[in-house]
């Protein structure tokens, strides 16, 4: 078992437990409701149960805490695990006695915190929503590098989360010496991954309607889901580079085909040149599978 960071809010439980039950709350979810959604009950973890419960129970006092509405049972619970020690042992026999003694000191800070009145309560944030995008879903967007040669990404989705906007672009494998065409665009690939899944056939099907049109392309890779390999780019920062990229039409990527199977960030236009200037490396190197855009698209 592979420790996280030792602070409260580290690892991906710790992350779903407090910002599951902050999310609610912003949405102006009752606080009633809120504990019926997420219950603050002792789930089974296996052999690991008081090292993950002590995370579920830390970061769930902690957000009630914040929002006002921590009870005598979650304080108690929080004394118990503390007690117990779990988190601790397994961060000093995985991490090393220093990082024992570093989520010692997290669990001592939190206590100390929540064992006192909340005189700050936190209100409901409402976070803006971007309105006016600098590109749509299902853009075609042309970029000239270095090489002068261009290349192209599809936009396949804006995400909007907690005040964050980013922009998923699906990476193609479009290298012209002229600004392609939505028609060049046929002649090419969408990069993507296989995401292994031990479902039957059917299911699968059910899942991700289509993929069984990609298998035949890959037949030692056997019956597989398909994600696509995105560049992710902020709202904030494509303002900086959007300029570079001209959009050349629409392309409707199958919604079953949406997926991430991975992804990475976009800062700057210096990012994609590193990514583009020589793709097949790139695609060899992360073993990206190239799929016809033909058939990824409605």
């Amino acid at each position: 078992m592979a420790t996280d960071g030792v602070k409260i809010i580290d690892g991906d439980l710790a992350h779903d437990t407090y910002w599951g039950i902050m999310d609610l709350y912003d949405s102006g979810v009752e606080i009633t409701v809120i504990q019926k959604e997420i219950p603050f009950e002792k789930l089974d973890y296996g052999k690991d149960q008081d090292f993950y419960h002590e995370i579920f129970v830390t970061s769930y006092a902690l957000a009630f805490w914040e929002i006002g509405a921590l009870t005598n049972e979650i304080l108690q619970e929080v004394q118990v695990v503390m007690s117990l020690g779990g988190g601790v042992k397994v961060w000093t026999e995985e991490a090393g006695a220093e990082e024992g003694k570093a989520r010692q000191k997290e669990l001592d800070k939190l206590w100390k915190k929540i064992s006192q009145p909340n005189t700050k309560i936190r209100t409901r944030k409402k976070y803006r929503e971007i309105t006016k995008f600098h590109f749509a879903v299902d853009d075609v967007l042309a970029f000239k590098l270095s090489d002068g040669f261009y290349r192209a990404v599809i936009c396949t989705e804006i995400e909007q989360h907690r005040g964050e906007c980013n922009y998923k672009l699906a990476l193609t494998t479009c290298r012209n010496e002229t600004m392609p065409t939505v028609n060049d665009l046929f002649n090419y690939h969408i990069s993507g991954k296989f995401i292994g899944a031990s479902y039957n056939r059917e299911t699968k099907i059910q899942m991700q309607p289509g993929v069984e049109e990609l298998w035949p392309l890959f037949p030692e890779a056997g019956e597989f889901l398909f994600g696509l390999v995105h560049i992710v780019v902020s709202h904030k920062n494509f303002v900086d580079f959007k300029d570079k990229f001209a959009k050349v039409g629409t392309l409707r990527i199958r919604n079953s085909f949406r997926k991430s199977a991975l992804f990475g960030g976009g800062r700057n236009f210096e990012r994609f040149e590193g990514i583009f200037k020589d793709f097949d490396r790139e695609q060899e190197v992360f073993e990206y599978k190239k799929f016809p855009i033909k058939l990824m698209c409605e």
